[in-house]
């Protein structure tokens, strides 16, 4: 079919969301018919270890919702099961449109797939427009005084704070522009079981996918926004926004939130604010830098010889380490999909700094675990907690689990939840039960080596191990 002039089509992926969506915003702008589609990426799809993934089930329930919201708009979603790079271009061919529209992604396997798209379009005189939409700020608009990509966090931060502006928080419209929408004949979204996936529990861990559960978890968040700079790092408490996997998959609007936070008044605001700018902030050094997905950012790390205790990792995976913090915070993981933003800073140090374990199979069991699962914020979250990437405090900083225990949970109300083999301990056993006597562990109920186990590591001696590894290396780039 040969190519016309007034239709388009629009490619949703990590944007599944029928408002304030810039690509296809333009898109209905500027032509008459718009086509939506949404790919399962078997390249994707098919690496994944668990058929019971729960982020298949949230996009999944969030493309029911946005092909039922776009009908009632006049449109509707296709849906294509395939090689993504493959199904697009053919899907744009037949249906003889002038362009494909999508927003930008910035990891690197996206980008080698869009660039994929883009030459096979182009033989059929396509056009590939690509937008701005899950960021304030990308790729290279803020940038150094020297036009380089910032390296600290701070700086960047301060950067991006003088140039934002009120334009860069504009909704793009959809709603009055929906009248160029084009409706499928029917719906196209497959079973989770012809996708090769099963339903998994979402519901029972109070998960609400789509737009409409975007809405309610925002909703609730502003609510106590302005506690957020004092409660978020306490795990037994509702203090964090919940909202990460939600800007993951796009159901709700980065620009929304900014402009939100942006004017709010009060220190909670600002505080969240700075965790949407760090977002930002290893987004543009996974584009500027996409070596950090396989290497350290900071080069001579990457000589440090890791220890490759497999029994040290499984427990660290399983939560059985005999750090009551640690492994609470990994059942978390385990069993919700979630882990605590200060727990996983909490766990992810104890892996590299106490197990002397490579930050890599930690960031990639996380990849596999967490919902929220987003390439360029957990691997620069892990290259900070192993001290190896963007950060302007030094290597020795090492959390003793105990005391960061001691604060953040301290009566172990978080523990116990997920640790209820140490129910029977008060404060400040349950932070660490081997101080505990023998006599005095029985009577808790709790016997160390028979209930939970001892503590696998010694953390003042792994520590000291910590300091002379990394010490070495730098002595050796000098």
């Amino acid at each position: 079919m040969n190519a016309t002039n007034d239709s388009a089509l629009v490619w949703f992926r990590r944007d599944l969301r029928a408002f304030d969506h810039a690509a296809l915003s333009r898109a209905l702008q500027t032509y008459h018919r718009v086509h939506c589609v949404f790919v399962f990426d078997t390249e994707i799809l098919d690496a994944l270890e668990d058929r019971n993934d729960r982020r298949v089930e949230f996009i999944w329930l969030s493309l029911k919702e946005l092909d039922s919201t776009l009908r009632q708009m006049g449109g509707g979603l296709l849906i294509r099961h395939g090689v993504a790079s493959a199904e697009l271009p053919r899907l744009a061919r037949d249906l003889g449109v002038s362009a494909v529209f999508a927003n930008r992604d910035y990891e690197p396997q996206a980008i080698r797939r869009d660039a994929t798209v883009a030459e096979d379009l182009v033989q059929s005189g396509i056009t590939f427009h690509l937008h701005k939409d899950q960021v304030i700020f990308e790729r290279d608009e803020i940038m150094s005084g020297s036009n380089r990509p910032y390296s600290v966090y701070t700086s960047y931060k301060n950067a991006w704070l003088k140039r934002l502006k009120d334009e860069d928080m504009q909704v793009h419209p959809i709603a009055e522009l929906a009248g160029h929408l084009a409706a499928p004949s029917e719906s196209e979204l497959p079973s989770l079981n012809a996708l090769g996936f099963i339903g998994s529990d979402l519901s029972s861990l109070d998960i609400k996918p789509g737009m409409s559960g975007a809405r309610e978890a925002w909703d609730k968040f502003a609510k106590r926004l302005e506690d957020y700079e004092s409660t978020r790092d306490f795990p037994a408490r509702d203090g964090t926004s919940h909202l990460s996997l939600h800007l993951r998959f796009g159901t709700l609007s980065i620009r929304t939130l900014a402009r939100h936070v942006y004017y709010a008044a009060g220190k909670g605001a600002q505080v969240w604010l700075a965790e949407l700018i760090w977002r930002e902030f290893f987004q543009m050094i996974l584009f500027h830098h996409p070596r950090v997905t396989q290497n350290a950012f900071r080069t001579e790390f990457d000589s440090i010889v890791w220890e490759d205790r497999e029994d040290y990792f499984q427990a660290w995976c399983e939560g059985r380490t005999g750090y009551p913090i640690v492994d609470a915070a990994m059942r978390q993981l385990n069993q919700t999909g979630f882990m605590h933003n200060r727990l996983r800073m909490i766990a992810a140090t104890f892996l590299v700094k106490d197990l002397h374990i490579h930050w890599l199979k930690g960031e990639r069991y996380f990849a596999r675990k967490l919902l929220d699962y987003d390439l360029a914020a957990n691997n620069g979250n892990w290259q900070w907690a192993a001290s190896t990437g963007c950060d302007a405090q030094p290597y020795f900083r090492i959390f003793n689990p105990v005391t960061q225990s001691e604060r953040f949970d301290s009566e172990g109300v978080f523990i116990k939840r997920y640790v209820p083999e140490l129910a029977g301990l008060d404060a400040p056993n349950v932070h660490a039960p081997w101080n505990l006597l023998p006599i005095e562990q029985q009577a808790c109920g709790v016997l160390l080596g028979r209930d939970y186990p001892a503590p696998i590591v010694d953390h003042a001696v792994a520590r000291a191990k910590t300091l002379a590894l990394f010490k070495a290396v730098r002595a050796d780039a000098a």
